[in-house]
């Protein structure tokens, strides 16, 4: 086994983890809704995660950890993703935000403003900020 085959295999597994802590706010409600299955296809598309691991990790989401990224930017991709798919799903009330909350939590943000960080993701993803923007205004909110 090479090297690059090591860094693929670890690349893949990271992707498929992300993917998973998605399915699991999906699955959250116990169904995933025709707008939640077009993200979450988007996504698998983006993350490079094939036909046969999609219907895998669908089945055994709850199998998979959450693997906090080193890199501030990336956390802050993962929750941006995190937070569109809580949207799309019009996740309402406690249980949601509780579990976005824990998932922020895993993610590696700090237990102590985890909860205004989260309330700041929904409240730019329902805006409907891209990307860059949602990175630009999280780094900025405590300026």
């Amino acid at each position: 086994m090479s090297i690059s085959d090591l860094f693929d295999s670890g690349f893949k597994k990271r992707n498929e983890d992300h993917f998973a802590a998605i399915v699991r706010i999906a699955m959250d409600d116990g169904i995933i809704s025709d707008n939640e299955k077009a993200f979450l296809d988007r996504l698998a598309n983006n993350l490079d995660i094939d036909d046969e691991d999609y219907k895998n990790i669908l089945k055994n989401y709850h199998m998979h950890p959450i693997n906090p990224p080193v890199s501030y930017d990336r956390r802050l991709e993962r929750l941006y993703d995190l937070a569109r798919m809580v949207y799309v799903d019009r996740i309402q009330g406690k249980d949601e935000q509780n579990l976005l909350k824990k998932i922020g939590i895993g993610l590696g943000f700090n237990t102590d403003n985890v909860k205004y960080i989260v309330d700041k993701a929904l409240a730019l993803v329902s805006h409907g900020v891209d990307l860059d923007t949602f990175i630009d205004e999280m780094k900025n909110m405590n300026k």
